[in-house]
């Protein structure tokens, strides 16, 4: 399968909880089956909102890894680069939610994922994609598999593909250092950087939006999107930031909506669409996400993106020059 977008990194099963508030969990609880890591969220979001997406990773060949080998099936995710590594055990995590958070718990040592390595980036389909995503914890979850992220990284720009990046700083993954260089070392080496303001300001130490974005931009990348949640966000382009307003909606679970924000603005960049137009699809689309439970289930296609643009939500604000 030919694909336009290609992404790299860790996918995993999802358990959520189907029961909200700050309790323990009991013994009658029952979670829903779901799917997330976020770069196959990425490439789900990109597929939905119209990209023809494919994805690079390990997974085992238990159960856990055949069934996301039919999500993917389902989403048109191409899955020619899916390594099916026998005996493996496919990662997995479980999701419990209270009205001001959701936590994590995750099973992922030792992962096929894990052992991601350089030879397993798939060279010609590298070359013939447009653009190449990978993410921080891509790099985090091992050695070999941050090297396979800088390879990819290196045979897109050698191939004249786009690279995106986004940090999705775990500092539970990797010594702080270690984080801080590598991920600033990939934002520069990529197009299109897709940090969000928490991390950002952890890698940047600045603290006012416009300066940490002003950070990132002196890195090199030529697409900078600050990623503020609630608050919208922030797009460096061609020497100006503009401000894109949040799409008001009523919340229920945030998970995976900074990477539909990252596979739709990826998805509307390579169909032509202006950065700030993109952006502002990615911010709509990331909110919609946030509506139901889990990481891949709520996020939107693009008819429901564009119905909810068309009923005249305009979160583009005008652009000013951006701060050295």
């Amino acid at each position: 399968m030919s694909v336009d977008i290609l992404a790299v990194g860790e996918p995993l099963l999802e358990f959520n909880t189907r029961i909200d508030g700050a309790r323990p969990i009991q013994d009658d609880d029952a979670f829903t089956v779901g799917y997330g890591g976020d770069t196959s969220n990425f490439a789900v979001a990109a597929a939905r909102s119209g990209a023809r997406a494919g994805y690079v990773t390990r997974i085992g060949d238990d159960d856990f890894g055949a069934a996301l080998v039919r999500m993917w099936e389902r989403e048109g995710v191409g899955t020619d680069h899916v390594v099916r590594e026998a005996g493996g055990r496919t990662g997995i995590y479980f999701v419990s939610r209270t009205e001001a958070e959701s936590r994590f718990v995750y099973y992922r040592a030792d992962s096929p994922a894990s052992r991601l390595a350089p030879q397993d980036i798939p060279v010609d389909a590298v070359s013939r994609a447009r653009l190449v995503h990978l993410s921080g914890i891509t790099q985090a979850i091992s050695p070999s598999a941050c090297d396979a992220g800088f390879h990819a990284m290196e045979l897109a720009r050698r191939a004249g593909a786009l690279v995106s990046y986004d940090p999705n700083l775990r500092p539970a993954l990797w010594p702080a250092e270690r984080a801080r260089a590598v991920i600033m070392r990939a934002v520069e080496l990529c197009d299109i950087a897709l940090p969000n303001l928490t991390e950002g300001r952890a890698l940047t130490g600045a603290d006012d939006p416009r300066d940490v974005l002003a950070a990132f931009v002196r890195r090199g990348p030529s697409i900078v999107v600050l990623k503020m949640g609630a608050e919208g966000a922030l797009v460096a382009h061609e020497g100006t930031v503009t401000r894109i307003d949040p799409h008001p909606v009523r919340q229920v679970d945030p998970t995976g909506a900074g990477d539909t924000f990252d596979g739709a603005f990826a998805a509307r960049l390579l169909d032509g669409e202006p950065v700030p137009e993109a952006a502002r699809y990615a911010a709509v689309a990331a909110a919609l996400t946030t509506t139901g439970p889990g990481a891949v289930t709520p996020i939107p296609r693009r008819g429901t993106v564009d119905a909810a643009l068309a009923g005249g939500h305009r979160p583009v604000q005008p652009s000013r020059p951006i701060r050295r």
